[in-house]
């Protein structure tokens, strides 16, 4: 892994300090952004020391509670994780050695490892690494600064966890999956135990697939005896779901920007018509992204004679009819609504991936400022719930599937005869009278449409289903870790319909504008066309178009069209989507 503080490198996250952003999380994830560890200590502890005072609160709450719990008189209070069981296990005879509390976080660990699947994608784990960490240093979970630091400095050396994809419910968060990364930092609470590598976890060591302890030991990295609670701090929470959710968001702000300016091409290369992008229209009805998106397709049709109409000009009576199909006319609308559903998701998972969300959580007295007047206590709660993010991932996965549905019906209008305004049928390079020869571009529609079919699927909410677990003391749970999935499934469809989208209008523009003379693009379009044409060439005979489809699929993901076509078309067209 390369030195993540190279000056190629994103700026170095601190945790504790000031808030978690979508972009952060994406910065670890997939570019290797350096993580600063916590100060161990107060001394010199400078910014950090809120931070280390309230985890440290906390954490001699829970030590104290253990000491009372071995010395005290009478019956010892049931603190639940800290000497009960878990789940419904939690109401049998609460433990009064200290050493039991060592062995329940050893035994949660072990027992909750019970994921199944393929494993997660490394960019997935490493977002759950920095979010769970930043979670814990809120200070209300009852942890050291060590375990927080372990969670660093994984990240750092770029220790690869091998966590099994299926197996959560949401709640009490993402248990398994979260096992299995816990299984890594944690070793036996007994000396004279082995640390036996088959209860490591797995790990991916230079492309193989190694025990935890291996690939622990190879990072130099020293794994932990959980504490009392340490355990189960470790594990609530739906973690794995907003990592998942927080990337999938990133792709899809970007996807839609990338829509924007293919929508853009498809105007220009179907002759529509400039009317329904002008911001009176949209103006009147107010919604804020719908607004955005149409004056972004507006700027980038700028000096375009292929799109006809415009504020100081009407149609004439050769314009028939005098306004496009919905797949054009209505975009705004439709992508415009995306936009603002995407805006709500961010704000969810914003409010998230800076949320405590375990169970118990520890109010640790004076200092903390939502103490409770008792003083200390320990409160079972439902933070680990993701029903926040299992609603945010669905809403993600409904728009972003009606996003790509239109602009797989804008593929049909300009690969159809009937419809495509004069172009050749399947937009053949072949001239007319040689139709029927090649196929061109006929089954990139087809792809399309075998996407967004799928995305229908995945669309259906996981967050209206539960299933009742741990003999009904879970009784509902969130579905969020499958809503999530679901949803990065459903991003990654819709790229590829995006993909096929910038193709074909790609490949209309060439015939649009080299064939029939029917005029020039608009300045955003140009720029993007050229763009896309560094990965995909204007096909003159049929050929496989997956090459193609596939190398738009990874520009998209690097903005290197929207950039394009901003600068090209002015600040108006680059509207950001935060």
């Amino acid at each position: 892994m390369p030195d993540p503080r190279a000056a190629s490198q994103p700026e170095p996250v601190t945790l504790g300090l000031q808030p978690l952003t979508v972009e952060q999380v994406v910065a670890v994830a997939r570019r290797g952004a350096f993580v600063e560890p916590l100060p161990t200590t107060l001394d010199g502890a400078g910014d950090y020391a809120p931070t280390l005072r309230c985890m440290q609160a906390s954490a001699d709450w829970v030590a104290d509670a253990v000491d009372r719990i071995a010395t005290g008189d009478g019956p010892p209070p049931a603190i639940y994780g800290i000497n009960t069981g878990f789940g419904a296990l939690a109401g049998k005879a609460a433990f009064t050695d200290p050493a039991d509390a060592l062995q329940l976080s050893r035994n949660v660990v072990l027992s909750h490892a019970a994921g199944t699947g393929d494993f997660l994608d490394e960019e997935i784990v490493r977002a759950t690494m920095l979010i769970r960490a930043n979670s814990l240093v809120q200070g209300y979970s009852g942890v050291r600064v060590e375990l927080v630091n372990t969670l660093i400095a994984m990240l750092n050396a770029g220790v690869y966890p091998a966590i099994p994809e299926q197996g959560s419910l949401g709640a009490s968060g993402d248990l398994a999956p979260l096992a299995h990364l816990a299984l890594l930092v944690s070793r036996p609470p007994d000396p004279s135990e082995p640390d036996d590598p088959a209860h490591s976890g797995q790990a991916f060591l230079n492309g193989k697939l190694v025990s935890g302890l291996e690939a622990m030991q190879a990072a130099g990295i020293e794994r932990l005896v959980l504490g009392p609670k340490e355990a189960l701090a470790f594990i609530n929470g739906a973690t794995f779901s907003a990592a998942i959710a927080v990337l999938a968001l990133h792709d899809a702000e970007q996807l839609v920007e990338t829509s924007e300016v293919s929508l853009a091409m498809s105007v220009d290369a179907m002759r529509g018509y400039r009317d329904a992008f002008l911001p009176h229209v949209h103006a009147v009805r107010g919604m804020p992204g719908q607004q955005t998106t149409a004056a972004r397709v507006y700027a980038l049709l700028r000096e375009s004679t292929l799109a006809r109409g415009d504020v100081d000009r009407d149609l004439s009576i050769e314009d028939t009819p005098p306004q496009d199909p919905y797949s054009l006319r209505c975009a705004p609308q439709v992508i415009g609504a995306v936009r603002d559903t995407l805006a709500h998701v961010r704000d969810v998972l914003t409010t998230e991936i800076n949320a405590v969300t375990d169970n118990p959580i520890i109010f640790a007295g004076p200092g903390d400022s939502l103490s409770l007047a008792r003083g200390l206590k320990a409160v079972s709660g439902g933070n680990f719930h993701g029903q926040p993010i299992a609603f945010a991932a669905d809403f993600l996965t409904i728009a972003i599937t009606s996003m790509a549905n239109i602009a797989e019906r804008r593929v049909y209008l300009l690969t159809d005869p009937a419809q495509n305004r004069g172009l050749p049928a399947f937009l053949s390079h072949r001239s007319h009278d040689a139709d029927g020869i090649e196929s061109g571009l006929m089954i990139a529609q087809y792809t399309a449409a075998g996407l967004v079919s799928e995305n229908k699927t995945l669309a259906h909410p996981d967050s209206v289903d539960s299933i009742t677990s741990s003999a009904n003391q879970e009784d509902y749970v969130s579905m969020s870790m499958n809503a999530a999935r679901h949803a990065r499934r459903a991003v990654r469809n819709a790229e590829g319909v995006v993909a096929i989208e910038l193709f074909t209008a790609a490949q209309a523009l060439h015939l649009r504008e080299h064939h029939l003379n029917h005029g020039h693009p608009g300045v955003g379009v140009v720029a993007a066309r050229a763009v896309v044409r560094t990965r995909a060439p204007v096909v003159v005979q049929d050929e496989p178009l997956h090459p193609y489809i596939e190398a738009l699929r990874d520009l998209i993901r690097s903005g290197e069209i929207v950039k394009a076509a901003a600068e090209a078309a002015g600040e108006a067209a680059h509207a950001s989507s935060d």
